[in-house]
């Protein structure tokens, strides 16, 4: 089995959810008693937005590939990045890393592939939404991907940074995310709304959105398992 490197921290609720993933997930095909081999660099949230607000993106590759060499160093094989946001840099990232990089928008956009979807939703931080990254993977299938009104992608960014980030669930922001993507079904169209910001699976799912949700931590999961353990 291959000892597999995440990147995480970004944000730590993600984190936990990747760990007993992957948990699982080697469970599932090698038996109860296998565990796979990991290292987490944990970094900060709060640091990877800093970037992103001042448009440093070389400052951010640079944060993020000092993890990955880290990773590296205690012996991973391969690596992954726990966060959406974080993937603005992705396609940098793999080209300078020393072990390969599994991604996250490769494993969403075969789900939504498999769908037979025409159009999706984005929601994740503001420079997810305000970025064209999902939307350039999404494109290699011929799906579209739209995102809300600048007001609304304000109002996800403050609920991101100041709640789901500290592992805070309100009620009321669980509604105003349910009335956003409501409005994007009716005026822009959406089958499908990817959480694009790995915490908001906390707080959205099937149940309560009114498309379905494309949820890219178990599928990202799901991706690594077989990786590491083929």
């Amino acid at each position: 089995m291959r000892k597999l490197g995440l990147v995480g921290g970004t944000g730590p609720e993600a984190t936990v959810l990747y760990y007993r993933g992957l948990i699982a997930g080697v469970a599932k095909i090698k038996g109860p008693e296998a565990l796979p081999k990991l290292s987490i660099e944990s970094l900060s949230p709060f640091e990877v937005f800093e970037f992103c607000a001042a448009h440093d993106l070389t400052g951010l590759t640079d944060y993020l590939l000092d993890a990955i060499n880290n990773l590296a160093a205690a012996g991973a094989e391969c690596a992954a990045l726990t966060a959406g946001t974080t993937h603005l840099v992705f396609d940098e990232l793999a080209t300078r890393a020393p072990i390969p990089l599994v991604s996250m928008l490769d494993a969403t956009r075969n789900e939504a592939q498999a769908g037979g979807v025409s159009t999706v939703g984005l929601l994740g931080t503001a420079f997810t939404m305000n970025s064209d990254f999902f939307a350039r993977s999404f494109a290699k299938a011929g799906i579209k991907v739209v995102v809300p009104s600048a007001e609304k992608i304000a109002v996800i960014q403050k609920m991101i940074a100041t709640e789901l980030e500290h592992g805070i669930v309100k009620e009321v922001s669980q509604q105003q995310l349910v009335s956003i993507i409501k409005e994007m079904v009716a005026e822009q169209g959406i089958e499908q709304v990817i959480l694009g910001c790995t915490e908001l699976p906390l707080i959205l799912n099937d149940t309560l959105s009114p498309v379905p949700c494309l949820d890219p931590v178990p599928l990202h999961i799901s991706a690594l398992v077989n990786y590491i353990t083929s």
